[in-house]
């Protein structure tokens, strides 16, 4: 079987494939290459042109001469045709030696955007580069903050089609050995046609039915690298700037890189108000809605005159009143996240001022609900997960409904519910309100009060033996 043939056969002839037979004497040498993804300079330069050198080669033994000869770094022998399919659709240039052997040698077109500053997790103070599309590079910038070599890294091949390399970094010495190897075990399972993003392999992993995320999703390299620290492993997809951190608890996502570049007091204060703020955002609505329509004996009479007199004006009960602002507010959120940043700015003024004044002229809401509604809705947005904040959008309307139907005793049935979810999720089989349930005093000094940075000493227990900050495992024992 000629292999080139073959290629030509299953590729349909595709315009950019190249090909180029050499012949040397007695043997002959294949040369493929796909235009689109490999350097058509390099393989002039590193290739045909040390080729055409080797007019009066006489080895026998062309392929072995051959990869001592080329000059690459990167140059690999293949077992077999499936393997050089492989490293070509990866921009390798194959070489078939007299149709038996198959060399791959490195010629990579560059087809990345350069390291640039995080879109949505914006730095305040710290690094402000962020991972790209390029597998290598997010793995570099990862070495470049953690240079050890107990850092280690496996790769996995995921996708029948797209055949996408996932790594899986972690910190030997550091990270416990079943966490690492749960993980591995999850991804090699995974069975789908193809991997375009880390998102695809969040949600084949992720089996937990909760409505908050149990896998943390970043851009920033110093977060991967802390949490590397701490005895997480972290997934980097190729083609995909979204790294997971993994397990990850509920505190986590309170917590954000830059808060380890500053004073412990005002990060304290900071967390305690994302804290109000997670309470507000869920809350809010279904307290007023609770207060206006069962139980108004739990508000001053004189502000209840005032809601009264804003309500009587208004067609709808309070339910619809609030659930016609959220729906607003998310429509204005979601325009404001797909358009042009250069049009968002002006549509975020327009549906807040015109829109909102334009309503309670009309009749059709209360200035008290678009305050209460906007209170709640911008305290979510507080949080840089985007999985976060649709939980809480999703909590915030249940507890609307069990609001309207049973006052302040349904707020408590759905902060029962709420409880009840976050302590019966896990992570990995880790307790996702961890170090609160099960509590751990030590934990708690970098939990939502954070402690100076010399009073905390120990690693999380659930994600490292190696307790002690500062210090790895000298047998590299996981």
């Amino acid at each position: 079987m000629n292999y080139v043939d073959k290629i030509k056969q299953e590729s349909n002839n595709a315009v950019d494939y190249l090909y180029k037979k050499i012949t040397l004497n007695n043997n002959t040498i294949d040369l493929i290459s796909i235009e689109t993804i490999a350097s058509s300079s390099d393989i002039n330069d590193f290739i045909l042109k040390k080729i055409s050198l080797l007019d009066n080669f006489s080895t026998s033994d062309l392929e072995e001469y051959l990869y001592n000869y080329l000059p690459a770094i990167s140059i690999k022998r293949l077992k077999d045709y499936n393997e050089a399919i492989y490293n070509l659709m990866n921009g390798f240039a194959i070489i078939i030696v007299n149709n038996e052997k198959f060399i791959a040698v490195e010629t990579r077109r560059d087809l990345t955007r350069g390291v640039s500053e995080a879109d949505y997790e914006r730095s305040i103070i710290g690094p402000k580069d962020s991972f790209i599309e390029h597998f290598n590079t997010n793995v570099g910038l990862i070495r470049r903050r953690i240079k050890d070599i107990n850092l280690h890294l496996e790769e996995v091949i995921i996708g029948k089609h797209s055949k996408t390399k996932v790594g899986v970094m972690y910190l030997n010495g550091v990270c416990k050995r079943d966490i690492k190897e749960k993980i591995l075990n999850k991804l090699k399972k995974i069975d789908i046609d193809g991997i375009i993003d880390s998102g695809y392999i969040r949600k084949w992993i992720n089996k937990n039915s909760s409505l908050f995320p149990t896998i943390k999703t970043t851009e920033r390299p110093d977060l991967a690298s802390q949490s590397l620290l701490e005895g997480k492993v972290i997934i980097i997809t190729d083609n995909s700037p979204d790294i997971l951190i993994l397990p990850t608890f509920f505190i986590d996502y309170f917590h954000t890189s830059d808060d380890y570049y500053q004073k412990s007091l005002n990060i304290t204060f900071i967390r305690i108000i994302r804290l109000i703020a997670f309470i507000i955002a869920i809350f809010l609505p279904s307290y007023y809605i609770a207060i206006t329509t069962f139980n108004v004996d739990f508000i001053p009479i004189n502000l209840l005159i005032n809601f009264v007199s804003q309500q009587s004006s208004v067609p709808f009960p309070a339910f619809i009143e609030a659930f016609i602002m959220i729906i607003t507010f998310e429509i204005l959120r979601e325009s404001d996240t797909r358009i042009p940043s250069s049009m968002g700015t002006a549509i975020s003024i327009l549906g807040g001022l015109v829109l909102g004044d334009a309503a309670v002229s009309a009749g059709i809401l209360s200035p008290i609900m678009i305050i209460v509604i906007a209170i709640s809705v911008i305290s979510g947005l507080i949080f840089q997960s985007v999985e976060v904040i649709n939980a809480i959008r999703w909590w915030r309307f249940s507890l609307m409904i069990l609001a309207t139907f049973f006052g302040i005793y349904g707020i408590f049935i759905g902060l029962i519910l709420i409880i009840t979810n976050l302590s019966s999720t896990q992570s990995f089989d880790k307790d996702y309100l961890y170090p609160y349930a099960p509590i751990n005093f030590d934990e708690q000094l970098d939990g939502f009060i954070k402690a100076k940075d010399k009073k905390i000493k120990y690693r999380n227990p659930l994600l490292s033996n190696n307790k002690i900050r500062g210090k790895i495992n000298e047998k590299g024992d996981l």
